[in-house]
């Protein structure tokens, strides 16, 4: 590797970057691939500023990091932002492991400075953060990926670019980076933690490649050319997802529908359900569980943190988990307008001629069987009610089966009670016992409205 290879790589990787209007800020730890870096963006003559995290968890040693850094932007005359946390007693708060903890709270600050117009310009066309990460990583990360469990994008190594973060150096790799220090004389530090086996991509570096190497001499060569054939297969492989998408899931409000049949014709439906489901926080351990759906019972269900995944006769249906379930709401007599979950019910009175609506939205109720306050309150089990136009009564849960609600719509449904006796299930049904009838002089309206 060279400076030329190094510039022709950029033009290449980065058509857009134009080093009149493109500024940089260069993650530099002092190891040797954040050096080179430094070293190439230099010689190369963009702009750029250097930023270094001090995580403090190697006592001296990360001091040391930290004095030498400011060094290396002394030499190459180049502004430094330095910031120091204390990683492990934020780990320990957050609850997250040291590697991830420590990526975050890089990443964050580095977004962070990239948005500060006194180093950025406004008037910049790109301003991009810039790592070290070269072949090898891609490499590393994808072995890590491979053994831990992922699908095929996890198959790809690490993104030349990722939003406003890009990697130059992944086409070279720790070789050849390592050549080029030495061919230009440049000086570095040793990360100790590098030699550290407790981190999973070390093991990976220091054990498990070097012992397949011994089998498969060129096997660093045969991956990189396998990330480069995972990358184009996912291509492919997310075209024929999104047209498979288009085909199965159909939205309704809030809902999301897949039609079970359609999709026991489609060939790999756990993995055309994995990639509708991941992104209403299912789990790739949940799929065999919702495989086993299709052939269930109407009403079973899995559940994510946020949504519900349910058997309503030919359909799988997506849907929101309910966080409102006890909620009661008074109705006085003098309120005209009612706030709740699924939207917002209006109350008037009507008087002299009373002319019936059927819109099942608005309910007309004598005003003489009506006691107040009235009761709004999400249906419960055992509920029943006298449906308009018979003189028996029915449960709530059975009247739902008559009218083939899904799980999720018995779910949302409210009723508004008097006096314990419900009178109307909002949106659907009113109760017989209080039906306006050609002596009635006065009537509570309620019409509801959604949101």
């Amino acid at each position: 590797m060279n400076l030329q290879t190094f510039q022709t790589r950029i033009q290449q990787a980065f058509p857009y970057v134009s080093k009149k209007h493109t500024k940089f800020l260069l993650a530099v730890s002092g190891g040797l691939d954040s050096v080179v870096l430094l070293d190439l963006f230099a010689k190369a003559e963009f702009a750029f500023a250097i930023a270094h995290c001090n995580f403090h968890l190697r006592g001296e040693e990360s001091n040391r990091d930290e004095a030498f850094v400011t060094s290396l932007a002394e030499k190459y005359q180049k502004q430094l932002f330095t910031r120091h946390f204390d990683t492990q007693k934020i780990a320990q708060v957050q609850k997250t492991s040291i590697e991830e903890t420590a990526r975050n709270l890089r990443y964050n600050w580095f977004s962070a400075l990239l948005k500060d117009e006194n180093i950025f310009p406004a008037t910049l066309q790109n301003k991009f953060i810039v790592t070290a990460h070269h072949a090898n990583d891609s490499i590393e990360t994808l072995l890590f990926n491979f053994f831990r469990g992922t699908g095929i994008s996890g198959l790809h190594g690490i993104p030349e670019r990722i939003g406003n973060i890009i990697r130059p150096l992944l086409f070279a790799k720790r070789e050849d980076i390592k050549l080029y220090a030495e061919e230009n004389s440049l000086t570095w530090i040793e990360d100790s933690s590098n030699q550290s086996e407790k981190y999973t991509r070390n093991f990976f570096r220091l054990n498990f490649l070097p012992k397949i190497q011994e089998y498969f001499p060129k096997v660093e060569n045969n991956l990189l050319d396998n990330i480069q054939r995972f990358k184009e297969a996912e291509m492919l492989y997310s075209q024929a997802v999104e047209a498979n998408k288009k085909k199965l899931l159909q939205q309704k409000g809030n809902e999301f529908f897949i039609p079970v049949l359609l999709l026991q014709k489609l060939p790999a439906q756990q993995t055309l359900l994995w990639e509708i489901l991941k992104d209403f926080s299912f789990s790739q351990a949940q799929i065999p569980e919702v495989m086993k759906l299709l052939n269930a019972d109407s009403g079973s269900h899995i559940d994510s943190s946020t949504h519900k995944t349910f058997k309503n006769r030919a359909h799988l249906v997506i849907t929101t988990l309910q966080t409102i379930s006890s909620q009661q709401i008074l109705i006085e007599e003098g309120d005209k307008k009612i706030v709740f979950a699924n939207g917002i019910i209006t109350k008037s009175f009507v008087e002299g001629k009373i002319e019936i609506d059927k819109n099942p939205d608005i309910a007309l109720l004598d005003a003489k069987e009506i006691t107040f306050p009235l009761l709004l309150r999400k249906w419960k089990q055992g509920d029943y009610f006298y449906p308009l136009g018979m003189k028996k009564k029915k449960k709530l849960s059975r009247f739902f089966i008559d009218q083939k609600l899904s799980l999720s719509q018995k779910e949302n449904v409210w009723i508004i009670e008097s006096n314990k006796r419900i009178v109307w299930i909002v949106g659907m049904r009113i109760d017989e016992r209080f039906k306006v009838l050609d002596a009635t002089k006065k009537a509570v309206k309620l019409v509801v409205s959604y949101q």
